[in-house]
């Protein structure tokens, strides 16, 4: 707490006491006119709250609300779900380079919440790169546990989305919609990019250091972290929910112990650009074959 300034000793005061100096040195320095005091506990943890809700509306959480509303429109559409479809990469435009350009932007703004987390971890002067683990510096570790978990998540994954079509309870996914063009592959693979550095970034890194700081238990934030990943799925169905709730599950744990995003976006990478590429280099008469169209 600051304390007003104390006004300087006149010429002639009386020499002071031995207990003044250690009474002054107790005060602290002396206010700045019109400083204001720090904030208080609860106030910071409004504030921090009040970001959280902030930047998750700008981004995921904003998806989560539109899947919700998403699910419930197909709930409600007369059509079982099993007979729906939903798209991840749709084509905007059927001029190709507009297409492009469509695409190349909605990446690059997707990222921009990406950006907003970075910058609001990063007060103080501490890198918010280094504190989450999100930069170069174990480039083939990150590679060798990334490849790691995406094979623990992802063929599993494809197992539960065969089972929840036969259930009747996710519809039919259509990885990519985009028309064949030399820039189809390249575009992608930055929208796995994207969707890796989005999710891992500010659902798990974020979120859970945000969580922390406003002193969740453990369970708690896992939990939080894992629910809100499976939400902004539901528009896929309810298999999709519970395949990344167990994954935010397994991701959230891993960035608990280790502290280190980056695997963590090498891992949702991979899946991405396996099932996005993967879907793209079937031919369409192999996918009608397989239902998958």
């Amino acid at each position: 707490m600051t304390t007003p300034a104390a006004q300087p000793d006149a010429p002639d005061a009386a020499p002071a006491t031995p207990a003044a100096p250690a009474a002054s040195a107790a005060a602290g320095p002396p206010a700045r006119p019109g400083s204001a005091p720090p904030p208080g506990d609860r106030a910071t943890r409004r504030r921090l709250t009040a970001e959280i809700w902030i930047v998750l509306g700008l981004s995921l959480g904003q998806s989560a609300v539109y899947a919700v509303v998403s699910l419930v429109a197909k709930l409600t559409a007369g059509t079982p779900l099993a007979d729906q479809t939903a798209t991840l990469n749709p084509s905007v435009s059927p001029r190709p380079y507009l297409d492009l350009t469509y695409q190349l932007l909605g990446i690059a703004f997707a990222l921009v919440p990406v950006a907003l987390a970075l910058y609001l971890l990063s007060a103080n002067g501490r890198s918010a790169f280094r504190r989450i683990g999100l930069d170069a510096t174990r480039p083939l570790r990150d590679l060798g546990v990334g490849a790691g978990l995406a094979a623990l998540i992802g063929i599993p994954g494809l197992g539960l989305y065969a089972a929840a079509r036969a259930l009747g309870i996710s519809v039919q996914v259509q990885a990519s919609a985009l028309d064949a063009a030399w820039w189809t592959i390249p575009v992608l693979v930055l929208a796995a990019v994207q969707n890796a550095l989005l999710e891992e970034v500010v659902v798990v890194a974020y979120l859970m250091e945000r969580l922390r700081e406003l002193r969740w238990s453990t369970p708690g934030i896992l939990v939080t972290s894992a629910l809100l990943r499976g939400s902004y799925h539901l528009y896929q169905g309810f298999g999709a929910f519970l395949g990344n709730a167990v994954m935010g599950l397994v991701f959230g744990e891993y960035y608990r112990r280790k502290r280190r995003v980056m695997p963590l976006v090498v891992a949702h990478s991979i899946m991405d650009m396996v099932v996005f590429i993967g879907y793209a280099l079937i031919p369409a008469d192999v996918r009608d074959a397989l239902h998958l169209s």
